[in-house]
């Protein structure tokens, strides 16, 4: 266990100090970058490039070069897009989102795969239930993983408030923010909304840079390889490319997979508006920007605390109530954000939304993956794969219509988008449910013809 423990936490740190970078960047584009939506413009090329690279890359580079390589070059693509924010224009940012996302989906799938691979081969030492460790080790790479977004947004904060915002809202603007949002009156005019200096930005992206070639050495010198399964070495062995770049596809045959995308989209839906909205339409609008770090901060450390929490208590819970939860917290959210009209004087709030929000994420992170890896244990490269497929579609749909439509037609979409999932989600547990008692009848079937 010490040892298996070991990488998990190897890999967790290593996303630590990756995503410090990305994740900061990522809340900070639509209003660093919003000259012609070039920000939000980035963010759904990144996922659109991700569901490319999904559908292909994935099980071919790790069946090739392994969880733990795919890792490290992956990590490398992410790095490129901290040195194109340097000097943030169409001609820089894009083809550094393209190659980020080209790596997003066999960096995620690796990830997944090593962990329930790990998961799985620990509990068959033990006599213990493959999906109680492959959940305890989801919920110790979230714990360490989303604490990136703490570390991320603080350093983002301590840098940008070195040159706050000057003067007051005027109550006119003030009604432009929050769901009322449509992007037609400017927030632009806002000084909340005024770029910050190129030195700040070059500091910042600096320290960015560094955090990520950090996270690719530590993964690179001191992972270990992931054990590996002689028994599916073997079946393997032979399996053609063609048949390793279709495998993302024949895995839609599968109808649990089918009925878990609109699941697997909220992810992206969710993620999405909160980075791209949220920060922008209610922070930045209305407090500024050097504060979207530290209301970040809160919903990381919710999503962080939590993922280590539901990921303990999936074992005696169980992930349907767990779901339950998570869909109860953002509903509820979504419904007070499009009442909500929020003012600088109820700075609280901000930060009380961001918790929360981060609670109910936590439960769709470490359930989402536990469920992939739970239902699909004999097809984890394929199924992961799938995972950032629909889940990268979520967020280029979000994106994409992020400066197009207001932000409360834009939460009625989410709002629709999570009650779908739990529609669809519930018909999988009912297959789920039933699918032991097909096998009890077929034997009670067997021993009356023995009999």
């Amino acid at each position: 266990m010490e040892s298996n423990l070991k990488n998990v936490v190897i890999i967790a740190v290593g996303f630590l100090f990756l995503f410090t970078a990305y994740g900061a960047l990522q809340n900070l584009q639509s209003s660093l970058n919003k000259a012609a939506g070039l920000g939000v413009t980035t963010l759904s090329v990144i996922y659109a490039s991700v569901i490319v690279s999904s559908m292909f890359l994935p099980p071919v580079l790790i069946k090739k070069f392994g969880c733990k390589w795919t890792i490290t070059v992956s990590m490398c693509c992410y790095i490129t897009f901290s040195i194109g924010n340097f000097y943030a224009s169409w001609y820089t940012l894009i083809p550094a989102a393209v190659i980020l996302g080209l790596g997003a989906a066999p960096l995620w799938s690796a990830e997944a795969t090593y962990l329930t691979t790990s998961g799985n081969i620990y509990a068959k030492k033990t006599g213990k239930l493959g999906k109680d460790v492959v959940n305890q080790y989801f919920g110790v790479f979230y714990l360490i993983f989303q604490s990136s977004g703490v570390w991320g947004n603080l350093i983002s904060s301590l840098v940008l408030q070195q040159e706050p915002p000057k003067g007051e809202l005027s109550k006119e603007q003030l009604m432009n923010c929050g769901a009322n949002d449509c992007f037609t009156t400017s927030t632009s005019t806002n000084s909340s909304t005024k770029r910050p200096a190129d030195q700040l930005i070059y500091t910042l992206l600096g320290i960015y840079t560094g955090s990520g070639i950090l996270a690719v050495l530590l993964v690179a010198i001191f992972l270990d390889p992931i054990p590996s399964d002689s028994e599916n070495d073997e079946e393997e062995k032979d399996v053609p490319i063609s048949t390793r770049f279709m495998a993302t596809f024949q895995h839609l045959k599968d109808k649990r997979q089918c009925l878990l995308i609109p699941l697997t989209m909220y992810s992206g839906f969710e993620q999405g508006f909160l980075s791209g909205d949220y920060t922008k339409s209610y922070v930045t609008c209305a407090l500024g920007i050097h504060l979207v770090g530290y209301v970040m901060i809160c919903f990381s450390a919710a999503t962080s605390i939590c993922s280590l929490l539901f990921g303990k208590l999936a074992q005696y819970a169980g992930r349907k109530v767990l779901y339950v939860l998570g869909s109860l917290l953002h509903f509820a959210c979504m419904i007070a954000l499009l009442l909500w009209r929020p003012q600088p004087s109820q700075t609280v709030m901000f930060f009380v939304f961001a918790v929360l929000w981060g609670m109910g994420d936590a439960v769709f992170q470490t359930q989402n993956n536990a469920i992939y890896g739970d239902l699909f244990v004999k097809n984890k490269e394929a199924a992961f794969a799938n995972y950032r497929l629909w889940e990268s579609l979520g967020f280029v749909i979000a994106f994409g219509y992020s400066t197009l439509l207001c932000v409360k037609i834009k939460l009625y979409i989410v709002i629709g988008e999570l009650i779908l999932s739990m529609v669809f989600y519930g018909t999988v547990e009912v297959l789920e449910y039933t699918k032991p008692s097909d096998v009890e009848e077929k034997d009670n079937q067997g021993e009356e013809i023995d009999a």
